[in-house]
């Protein structure tokens, strides 16, 4: 990575995180600011600044990330029970770093989302 995000100075370990999953793909790590009992970010390690600008050779990041975030929610053992994964794009997404992630959120009931009407 040789980009500049919070994410990408994690990576480089030059900023402190909860780092709970790595792989040669993907590296996960707690939610500073979480939004469910259990929120988790993961973050491919190739750099790709939105959803919308992957390009075709890199689709398979998606399915890394999703497998990542499934692997590790089997192995925490909330699987079961249910959990939600986002990728939010761009900023009308909800998007604020700007390195494609997924946020794993689990621990409760989670309920609907969307606009509200």
């Amino acid at each position: 990575m040789s980009e500049d995000t919070i994410f990408h100075r994690i990576l480089r370990r030059e900023i402190p995180a909860d780092i709970v999953y790595e792989d040669d793909h993907v590296f996960a790590f707690r939610d500073i600011a979480p939004q469910a009992p259990v929120h988790v970010l993961f973050v491919p390690k190739e750099s790709v600044r939105t959803l919308d600008a992957m390009k075709p050779s890199q689709s398979d990041i998606v399915g890394k990330l999703a497998y990542a975030a499934a692997e590790y929610a089997r192995k925490e053992g909330f699987a079961e029970d249910g959990y939600r994964v986002v990728i939010n794009c761009n900023a009308h997404g909800g998007q604020t770093v700007f390195q494609l992630h997924l946020h794993l959120l689990a621990g409760a009931p989670l309920g609907r989302f969307g606009t509200s009407r």
